[in-house]
C-alpha cells in the first residue's frame, strides 16, 4: 500500500527551519473526533498543552460538515464492538451537550422499515443487536403504527427507534472549538511526521514544526496516508465514497414527520436512501454511495485524477469491485438519473415523485477498505508507543465523538 500512497515527506526543509512549538499532546484534525478527543484529554491531564491541527481555514470543513446530522441510536451495530459501544455511549453524552450548551437538537425518533416480507429476518435481527446494545424503547411496530408516525411511508413492518434524533454537527464542533483548552492552528497542513530526537513526535507543517510528546490523528479522509507519514504501516487503504443528497420540495417535505430508514444491505456499512428531517426543518432524501472521484470530491469540485488512479491501483478496491460490480453499477446509474433515485425513495414513500427532488448536499465518506476487498466496519484505531492513529471513522462518528474522544483520552494515559 505504501507504494499508492504520497511519498513521505520526512525530509522537507521545514523540520529545519522555523519556530518550533512544543506540546504535550498534538492532534491532526479539526473535525468533531479532533476537537471532542482534545475536550476529553484537557480533561483527563488538566493543564496539559494541547494542539489542534488542520489544513483547512474552519473547523469540520469535511465529514463533520457533510453529512445530514443524524444523531444515530447504536441500533445497527454487532454487540460487543467498539461502534456499538462507543455509539450508544455517545449519543446520549451528544444529547446532553447539546442541550447543555443550548444547540439545535431534536430526539426525533425513526422508523426502520421493511417493505416486503423477505426483508424481516433482516429486521429481527436489527432488533436483536439493537436489544443487545441497550437501545431505550426499542420495538417491532405493524403497519397501523406505522402510519400513525409517519402517514405517507409504506411497510409490512417497522422497527421504531425513539433514541434517534437530528442535531447539527458542524455546530457541535465549532462550540468545541470555542471551549478548547489549547491551540487551535488552522491553515496549518501537514507535510511529514517523524519521531523526536529525544521522544515525541515532530510534525512538520506549511507553517512550520509542531512537536508533540503525544500524537493523536483524526485526519479522517486522509487517515491511511498521516499514518503512513508517521512510519506506521497502515493495515487497509481509505478508500472515499461519495454520499449525494437531494431535498424535498416545501410542498413534498409535508409528508415526511422524523426519520425514514430503508432495512440495510448487510453487505455494506452504510443505511441506504433514506429520509431525513433536520433541525432547520427540510427534509433531505439519501444520501446514495459512489466511488468519489476524489478524497474532497464534492459538488464543484474539480476530479482529483491521480487518486482515482491510486484508489483502482490498490489491490483491496478491485477485489471489493470484482465482487460487488453489480451493486457498484446500480449506484452510478441512480446517481446519474434523479427518476432512478426517486424510485428508491417510493418504496419507503410511495407518493414521492422526481420532480419532488431537488439537488442537496455532497459528503464523501473515508471508508478503509482491506487488502482483501473487505470493508472495516468497525472504528480502528491503532496505537504506538506515543501515537494513537484513528484509521477509520465513518458514520457514526460523528454521534459517538465525545465518546471517541473519551476512549482517546483513555489510550493516551500511558503514553502522558
Amino acid at each position: 500500500m505504501a507504494g499508492l500512497l504520497p511519498e513521505r515527506l520526512t525530509h522537507q526543509p521545514m523540520f529545519l527551519v522555523g519556530l518550533s512549538m512544543h506540546y504535550d499532546v498534538a492532534i491532526i484534525g479539526a473535525g468533531i473526533v479532533g476537537l471532542a478527543s482534545a475536550r476529553a484529554i484537557s480533561k483527563r491531564f488538566p493543564g496539559a498543552s494541547i494542539a489542534v491541527l488542520d489544513k483547512e481555514s474552519t473547523v469540520g470543513y469535511h465529514q463533520t460538515g457533510h453529512n445530514s446530522g443524524v444523531l444515530h441510536s447504536g441500533l445497527y451495530y454487532e454487540p460487543g464492538s467498539l461502534k456499538a459501544e462507543l455509539c450508544v455511549i455517545g449519543q446520549r453524552a451528544m444529547a446532553e451537550f447539546c442541550e447543555a450548551e443550548g444547540l439545535a437538537f431534536k430526539r426525533s425518533g425513526k422508523i426502520v422499515v421493511a417493505t416486503d416480507e423477505s426483508q424481516l429476518p433482516a429486521m429481527e435481527e436489527l432488533l436483536r443487536r439493537g436489544t443487545a446494545n441497550g437501545l431505550q424503547g426499542l420495538r417491532r411496530i405493524d403497519p397501523d403504527e406505522i402510519r400513525e408516525i409517519e402517514p405517507y411511508c409504506a411497510g409490512v413492518a417497522a422497527l421504531y427507534v425513539p433514541e434517534a434524533g437530528v442535531t447539527d454537527f458542524q455546530a457541535v464542533a465549532a462550540r468545541l472549538a470555542e471551549q478548547l483548552e489549547g491551540d487551535l492552528r488552522l491553515d496549518h497542513e501537514v507535510k511529514g511526521i517523524r519521531n523526536g530526537v529525544g521522544g515525541g513526535v515532530e510534525i512538520g507543517t506549511n507553517q512550520g514544526m509542531v512537536s508533540a510528546k503525544v500524537l493523536v490523528s483524526c485526519a479522517g479522509l486522509h487517515a491511511d496516508r498521516m499514518a503512513e507519514m508517521a512510519g506506521l504501516e497502515a493495515p487497509g487503504q481509505v478508500v472515499p465514497f461519495r454520499g449525494e443528497y437531494y431535498q424535498l420540495t416545501k410542498e413534498a417535505s409535508s409528508m415526511i414527520n422524523t426519520l425514514i430508514y430503508p432495512i440495510p444491505d448487510p453487505r455494506f456499512p452504510w443505511l441506504g436512501v433514506h429520509f431525513t428531517r433536520r433541525v432547520n426543518g427540510t427534509v433531505e432524501v439519501g444520501p446514495n454511495a459512489v466511488l468519489a472521484m476524489g478524497r474532497e470530491h464534492y459538488r464543484g469540485v474539480r476530479p482529483e485524477f491521480l487518486e482515482v488512479a491510486q484508489t483502482f491501483a490498490y489491490e483491496g478496491f478491485q477485489k471489493l469491485a470484482g465482487k460487488y460490480w453489480k451493486a457498484g453499477a446500480e449506484e452510478v446509474w441512480r446517481s446519474a438519473r434523479r427518476s432512478t433515485y426517486a424510485k428508491t425513495a417510493t418504496k419507503l414513500v410511495p407518493k414521492i415523485r422526481g420532480e419532488h427532488l431537488e439537488p442537496g448536499g455532497v459528503g464523501v465518506r473515508a471508508q478503509i477498505v482491506m487488502p482483501d476487498g473487505s470493508l472495516v466496519d468497525d472504528f480502528m484505531i491503532i496505537t504506538t508507543d506515543n501515537a494513537i492513529h484513528v484509521l477509520n471513522a465513518p458514520s457514526p462518528a460523528a454521534t459517538s465523538s465525545l465518546a471517541i474522544g473519551q476512549h482517546i483520552a483513555n489510550l493516551s494515559t500511558a503514553m502522558m
